[in-house]
């Protein structure tokens, strides 16, 4: 890896196109759960002071009702994307009477799953198919798991730079292919590398024992009502959380373009037995969009996914595989529930250094039993990641202690901030990885040992605690009042997404049945 960063570095700094670093482009997704002030899951519905879940670019649900999820425009300042992210806070806070946005990513107290609404959309037939497509969700993973929330980082390149790095690796494919190609070599370092995003910024070391249910589980208790693994990082990304045992037995390749689209369209084309069995419309009532291995692409639980924004009508696959990728979606990041919209501008910086060093390094393919090795050591750190001692597994130097890697992989990370600090003018993205290298060094000051250590100062639940904290983090954001332009903006955007909602409700021509099956055959 560091012969290969930098020798990319330096041909970026050379012939001056290191400066297009200043262009980075970057949004959220944050999701987070609507809840009472007591903390309970909210049962409203969407408000419609939000405009339409459907049809809203800024302000959506995810897979449950109660299930708010955030959208950013892109933005070349990350100062600006988390400023605009509080401001949609602030306004939501402004249309849910006395609710609370839950600022954690493992969920409230839930007493039964029957009291997690599925997400609405609507009568119109793609609103219909949203709505299905989660009812599929229910019936193949359970509804606890649709009450998880987290947050996507999205990013992509300059188009400006993508010509000056093609010459530097001296590449004569077509531009197209050559993004998407380059996108793929970011996916896969990620990948190798994913594992240290999990214990720096991991934060979900304890849930509610609501959430485990009657489940046989190896967790400890820490209060009543609360569970949690000691050295634990993420429990959202563990098997607790985003995880199937038909997806685990998925070999989805992320070498390049072709494989990817060719292993998820096999998987979405797949009959599985027990989905058969479920059946696909049952009396009159659709169980699921169709009985394959993955109903749609989204349904597969990657950690990162190559993205390109589709057009009206278009399939995430399709776009991909007609224009190529546009940017990347990392998917493995916990809503830090002891800041007030999850995340800081210090992290931004840090992921930004993080995946331009996983574009600009190794090139080499992962290999099964290097994709096996990943996927142990992802499970090693979500579950023990801060445990003294602990070893990870490298493919050419056998096991690892976890500080010795990861301080070695900050170092290649480290050379590449002082380029984007050169570029920018700034000291930010430095500052952020030596932040990280003290967290490396000392667990305790990881975001997951700090979420246990105020759980046990504070005596309470995680349910009492994380209620406090949601009703402490939407004083902070209310004290800072919205700009009127940009709530008058908002609420335009609301009324005028309701009137587009019942604008496609009146123009569909087809049954729904025909409009299934016409989707499903694409």
């Amino acid at each position: 890896m560091p012969a290969t960063l930098e020798y990319n570095l330096n041909q970026l700094l050379r012939d001056g196109s290191s400066q297009l670093l200043t262009q980075l482009q970057h949004g959220i997704e944050k999701e987070g759960l609507r809840v009472t002030p007591s903390g309970q899951l909210a049962q409203t519905e969407h408000p419609k002071g939000l405009g339409s879940a459907l049809t809203h670019s800024e302000i959506t649900t995810d897979y449950s009702e109660a299930l708010l999820e955030f959208i950013t425009p892109v933005f070349q300042d990350n100062r600006e994307m988390l400023n605009h992210l509080s401001d949609l806070h602030r306004f939501s806070y402004e249309m849910l009477n006395d609710e609370l946005i839950w600022c954690a990513s493992m969920p409230c107290h839930i007493n039964d799953e029957s009291e997690i609404p599925i997400a609405y959309y609507g009568t119109s037939n793609v609103g219909q198919l949203k709505h299905i497509y989660r009812i599929g969700l229910q019936h193949r993973y359970g509804k606890m798991m649709q009450t998880i929330a987290g947050i996507h980082y999205n990013f992509s390149l300059p188009e400006q730079l993508w010509p000056a790095y093609q010459r530097i690796c001296n590449n004569q494919h077509s531009m197209q292919h050559f993004r998407s190609a380059s996108y793929f070599r970011m996916i896969r370092n990620f990948r190798r590398f994913s594992w240290l995003l999990l214990y720096l910024f991991g934060a979900s070391p304890a849930l509610s024992g609501s959430f485990m249910g009657t489940q046989n589980h190896r967790l400890d208790t820490l209060t009543e009502d609360t569970l949690y693994q000691p050295w634990a990082t993420s429990l959202r990304m563990s098997d607790l959380g985003y995880s199937n045992k038909v997806q685990s037995s998925l070999n989805i390749c992320f070498n390049q373009l072709s494989s990817y689209t060719h292993s998820l369209q096999s998987a979405i084309r797949t009959p599985h037995p027990d989905y058969e069995k479920l059946g696909v419309k049952v009396k009159g009532q659709y169980q699921q969009l169709n009985s394959n291995i993955l109903q749609i692409e989204n349904e597969y639980y990657s950690d990162i996914r190559p993205k390109r924004v589709t057009e009206s009508g278009e399939k995430p696959i399709h776009a991909l595989l007609s224009r190529g990728v546009q940017y990347i979606e990392v998917r493995n990041t916990d809503i830090n529930p002891l800041l007030p919209i999850g995340m800081d501008e210090q992290q931004c910086h840090f992921l930004d250094a993080f995946l331009v060093t996983c574009l600009l390094c190794n090139d080499a393919e992962l290999s099964d039993a290097e994709c096996r090795m990943i996927n142990d050591n992802n499970h090693r750190v979500v579950t023990r990641g801060r445990q003294p001692g602990l070893t990870l597994m490298t493919p050419d130097q056998g096991e690892v202690e976890r500080a010795t890697l990861g301080l070695s992989i900050l170092d290649q990370i480290a050379r590449t901030a002082d380029v984007l600090d050169e570029a920018n003018q700034t000291q930010h993205y430095r500052q952020a990885v030596e932040r990280q290298r003290d967290k490396v060094k000392e667990p305790e000051l990881t975001p997951s040992a700090e979420v246990l250590q105020a759980l046990r100062a504070s005596g309470a639940s995680y349910q009492q605690w994380v209620t406090s904290l949601s009703q402490q983090h939407k004083q902070t954001l209310l004290a800072t009042p919205l700009q009127p332009e940009l709530k008058a903006g908002l609420i335009s955007e609301a009324q005028a997404s309701l009137l587009e909602q019942a604008s496609i409700e009146a123009s569909d021509t087809v049954s729904f049945d025909q409009f299934l099956d016409q989707y499903n055959q694409a």
